[in-house]
């Protein structure tokens, strides 16, 4: 990085008691005409270029996995070494009949594989939106074992120190966001979704994973601050603010269907390494099915976020096109899909 996350984020005073927000109202996601107010600041985002994305066969989450992560980070230069590296998993809600979450081997395994790259150290941080008990989904789910096993510390970022942010975009009513010390903090974070369908925003990747980064005790359960200011504008201002370095999207088992937690398993053997948020989610929602420019929030951060031309994105590794499946959507999100008719349904923005 060419500056640290402590100096690229505007600080603000540790807030030791979480404030209220009220009265946002919702905004539906549409494509912009040429006339209309550009909805960022200029000159805080650099120009879309030609971002590496790297798809990565893992048929399972056994032995092994670090080293097929390792390779992942190497193919698409990221650096580590001497680095403080935050983690930020999925962690929603735990039921043992599906897979909600990004699964805990696959954060072992990083762990262990940044460890072998050189960071300084490495810590696991989550909000979880659905219940105000982070202990039991972590415990639950698996996670709590992990990080003892590989003695990462675990950090609450919905109870964690926080420090005010100003946004660069303007796509919500927000204007500034409480960021938690942990992610401030961290000279390397990095978005770790599970590769999901979603009932409100079509697909669920690394944008829409930084919610957790939003603590509840501000933004409320489950993080209905946000959902107020409208679910795709929110995904912006939000994954702009966090703007982690690195991505990897757990596809090794993804979810389909009415997503992101009552969805069904799907098995893609696959994992997605980027150093791009809006390329890798580009790129993973093709491995999905959909056409990436007609997801509203994607379209939209790619025209200063970052890069959702396919053709413009560098992928190495193996072709996403060579390995897409469709993914069982809700109906209304039938005119996302590759091929789709304009009229097939879906708005390419649909909104809560």
């Amino acid at each position: 990085m060419a500056i640290s996350r402590r100096t690229f984020l505007i600080r603000g005073a540790e807030v030791g008691v979480g404030v209220a927000a009220v009265g946002l109202v919702g905004a539906r996601l549409v494509q912009r005409g040429n006339d209309d107010p550009v909805l960022y600041r200029k000159g805080a985002f650099p120009e879309p270029g030609h971002p590496k994305v790297a798809v990565v066969k893992a048929s399972s989450y056994d032995n092994g996995l670090d080293a097929t992560v390792r390779q992942g980070l190497e193919s698409i230069a990221a650096d580590v070494s001497g680095k403080t590296v935050l983690l930020k998993p999925n962690l929603v809600e735990f039921d043992a009949g599906t897979v909600i979450n990004t699964d805990p081997r696959l954060v072992h395994a990083t762990v262990l594989a940044l460890r072998q790259m050189g960071a300084a150290s490495v810590t696991v941080g989550e909000g979880p939106g659905h219940r105000r008990d982070t202990e039991y989904v972590v415990r639950t789910s698996g996670l709590l074992d992990v990080v003892r096993d590989v003695d990462a510390p675990f950090t609450d970022l919905n109870t964690a120190g926080v420090v005010r942010q100003a946004l660069d975009s303007f796509y919500t009513p927000l204007g500034e966001i409480w960021m938690p010390l942990p992610i401030a903090e961290a000279d390397v974070v990095i978005s770790m979704p599970k590769m999901k369908t979603h009932h409100w925003a079509g697909a669920t990747l690394s944008m829409k994973n930084c919610f957790g980064c939003m603590p509840g005790r501000v933004y409320g359960w489950p993080k209905n601050v946000l959902h107020w200011a409208g679910i795709e504008p929110s995904i912006i201002d939000v994954s702009s603010a966090v703007h982690p370095e690195y991505q990897i999207v757990d596809g090794i088992v993804a979810m389909e269907g009415d997503g992101p937690i009552k969805g069904t398993p799907k098995d893609m053997g696959v994992l997605v390494f980027g150093t791009d948020m809006v390329a890798t989610d580009a790129t993973s929602a093709r491995l999905m099915g959909f056409d990436p420019e007609r997801l509203g929030y994607l379209r939209e951060a790619g025209t200063f976020l970052g890069q959702v031309h396919l053709e413009e994105i560098d992928q190495v590794g193996e072709d996403p096109e060579a390995l897409a499946q469709d993914f069982a959507v809700l109906p209304v999100f039938d005119g996302l899909k590759v091929g789709a008719a304009p009229d097939a349904g879906g708005t390419g923005g649909a909104q809560a």
